[in-house]
């Protein structure tokens, strides 16, 4: 039955132990519909997924988590999911690299980068109308500061996250005839809060039946409830602190022995595909940060890169990032930071130089 904003607003500020109450019965409703053996936990590892997991087995004890091995995850995220008790693996079709080649590199954001990519390889004008101007109520369009894009000399695409988790779970359940609990929240973005909207928690009668049991939690919720449950999270994240604490002032928390109510990590907020570049507007130092915890695989993002029939896409090197960011720092006005880009320079060729000059 399709709720309101009001409905979600009003969930969203329960305190987290009505929530976890109500997440509960979710995840009974769901296991009630399907069987223990009917259902799996998708986990990736993640801290939304770590609370997830404790709270489905809280009440089930024997049901299984599924872990897409995407080769993306951060390698402290990676361990925490190989390391899951009762976690089968699940890898993709196609590995990234192979991906970047067909489809093109996941950069901006997800909805942007299907709207160009759809444009470019567009041979009806209608589409490419609406993609310009928009639909009758003016959605569906590039936005005007992404617009140089549609000229760049490399491919961009929203396809990596189909190939690499959607399609791979998809063939799982088609296999096993199970049906996914995930940790997706609606806050998360507006597509999320629309369809939690449309379908509630569990959306039993849809073509790919899902349960979204922490979909009215908001990210404080999750780091109370780890840090409440004393779970183990992946190292990129650092410690859970109070949020007042940031600075290592003392709070109030800290002197009346209280549970806070919001905190936050001392390192990464949230985790995802390490090489993704959606986001990367608002997440200008993103590499940087990787060169500085990962500097292999940094490089490895950052170096290489080939031009095939005029289209620029990873090489043997490495997977081209130098040139796609630099391109679009010069194009766009992005300023996404480049560790190290001196060293790239050697990448450079006759071609190259005709889009961008380090």
């Amino acid at each position: 039955m399709e709720t309101t904003n009001e409905e979600l607003r009003r969930l969203q500020k329960q305190p987290l132990e009505r929530k976890v109450i109500m997440s509960r019965q979710r995840v009974r409703e769901w296991v009630s519909k399907f069987g223990v053996e009917g259902v799996y936990v998708s986990f990736s590892g993640g801290k939304d997924s770590v609370a997830l997991l404790d709270l489905v087995r809280k009440e089930y004890a024997d049901v299984k988590a599924v872990y897409i091995d995407t080769g993306l995850e951060h390698p402290s995220v990676r361990k925490i999911a190989l390391e899951e008790e009762n976690c089968e693996i699940v890898k993709p079709k196609m590995n990234f690299k192979q991906i970047l080649t067909k489809y093109g590199y996941p950069m901006i954001s997800k909805q942007q980068s299907e709207y160009i990519d759809e444009y470019r390889r567009a041979k009806s004008q209608k589409v490419k109308d609406i993609r310009l101007n928009g639909n009758a109520k003016g959605f569906g369009r590039i936005r005007p500061e992404y617009l140089f894009m549609l000229k760049a000399p490399f491919r961009v695409s929203d396809f990596c996250c189909d190939y690499m988790k959607k399609h791979p779970a998809e063939d799982y359940e088609k296999k096993t005839g199970q049906h996914p609990i995930l940790g997706i929240m609606a806050e998360e973005s507006r597509e999320r809060m629309s369809n939690w909207i449309k379908y509630g928690c569990n959306a039993f009668d849809i073509k790919r039946p899902k349960s979204l049991p922490l979909s009215f939690w908001k990210e404080e919720d999750v780091l109370k409830y780890i840090k409440v449950n004393n779970l183990e999270i992946a190292e990129t994240y650092g410690e859970i602190i109070p949020k007042g604490n940031v600075g290592g002032q003392m709070t109030i928390g800290d002197l009346l022995g209280d549970i806070e109510d919001e905190y936050t990590t001392t390192g990464a907020k949230r985790t995802g595909c390490v090489f993704c570049g959606f986001g990367l507007r608002q997440d200008k130092e993103k590499f940087i940060r990787l060169n500085d915890e990962l500097p292999k695989l940094a490089d490895y993002v950052l170096r290489g890169g080939t031009f095939i029939d005029g289209i620029w896409q990873p090489s043997n090197e490495g997977l081209g990032y130098w040139f796609v960011i630099s391109y679009m720092n010069l194009h766009g006005n992005m300023n996404i930071q480049i560790p190290n880009l001196e060293i790239y320079k050697m990448y450079e060729t006759e071609e190259t130089r005709k889009y961008i000059k380090l």
